[in-house]
């Protein structure tokens, strides 16, 4: 299991502020991508490797 203790947690820039349905992710780690849900901040997060989250994300601009 990954230490997240100091993930550093930022929602996209089009989240709403009152909270809606949202991701949160945390980038600033050295081997790991982490991601939770945002109206459940101590519930678990997904860990990607940094290789895996670029891929998806550039999938995603692929498709939108």
């Amino acid at each position: 299991m990954a230490d997240l203790i100091h993930a550093r947690w930022r929602k996209s820039t089009r989240s709403s502020s009152n909270g809606g349905n949202c991701v949160e992710v945390a980038d600033n780690l050295l081997d790991i991508v982490a991601v939770r849900d945002s109206k459940n901040p101590a519930g678990p997060a997904l860990t990607f490797s940094p290789a895996a989250w670029r891929a998806f994300i550039a999938q995603l601009a692929e498709r939108a």
